[in-house]
């Protein structure tokens, strides 16, 4: 009975979120949104060296914005700067970075503020799937999907955000998936590193809220299954 009833809330939940988003995109059909502008924004992308990352680095170049580039693969990374110069970028900046290893964010993060500046537009895009049934997939492949997916939120939150405050201007984008609303086969662990991402973004926005923060934007992202190459074999049906 209590399970029962604890799933029905977990339903109800899910369904009310996903009317207020509804509700939210018709309202903004009607009266549209205006856009906001991004020029010369200060914007880092972790995982930036391919699929999603990079088609936002592109969309971004054509903005105007300078952007920060981050990903594990020096090559892939390089190739995007490539395409974002390419692109009218007024400056582009590719830092190699392991988002998994918290060190190495805070490292990179401080050579940021010395070369580039004050990060503006902060995109947690990095993230990493196993596709594995969950007592099939190795612990370590568990701990890397929430380093990558979850935990390097945290690290990037600690890094960027104050200045955001001090400067009473910033924007936190959450990339967290519709698998962060919804528990779907073979994706265990980056489900439930996908809730915890969504739950922290908007933990953090009720923060900046409750304290009266001014300036501090949020947003969090749930996209559908995507051809980036992490879903490789994953079906809707």
């Amino acid at each position: 009975m209590a399970s029962n009833l604890k799933s029905a809330k977990k339903l109800m939940v899910f369904l009310g979120k996903s009317m207020i988003a509804f509700l939210e995109t018709m309202i903004f059909i009607i009266i549209p949104r205006p856009r906001k502008n991004v020029a010369g924004e200060i914007v880092l992308i972790t995982g930036s060296g391919s699929g999603l990352g990079r088609f936002l680095a592109l969309k971004f170049a054509h903005l105007g914005s300078v952007l920060v580039l981050w990903d594990i693969n020096e090559e892939g990374n390089e190739d995007t700067c490539r395409m974002v110069r390419e692109a009218g970028a007024p400056r582009v900046y590719a830092y190699t970075c392991d988002c998994s290893q918290k060190e190495n964010v805070y490292r990179v993060a401080e050579q940021v503020k010395k070369e580039v500046g004050d990060v503006s537009i902060l995109i947690n895009n990095a993230g990493i799937v196993t596709g594995k049934s969950f007592l099939d997939c190795p612990d370590e492949l568990l701990e890397k999907a929430f380093d990558v997916n979850f935990k390097a939120h945290l690290w990037t939150y600690k890094s960027f955000l104050p200045a955001m405050i001090a400067n009473e201007h910033g924007h936190l984008v959450c990339i967290s998936s519709l698998a962060g609303l919804t528990g779907i086969n073979k994706l265990a662990d980056y489900c439930a590193s996908k809730f915890a991402a969504f739950g922290f973004a908007e933990s953090v926005f009720i923060e900046t809220m409750a304290q009266k923060l001014k300036g501090i934007k949020t947003t969090i992202v749930c996209p559908f299954l995507m051809k980036t190459g992490m879903f490789e074999g994953c079906s809707t049906v």
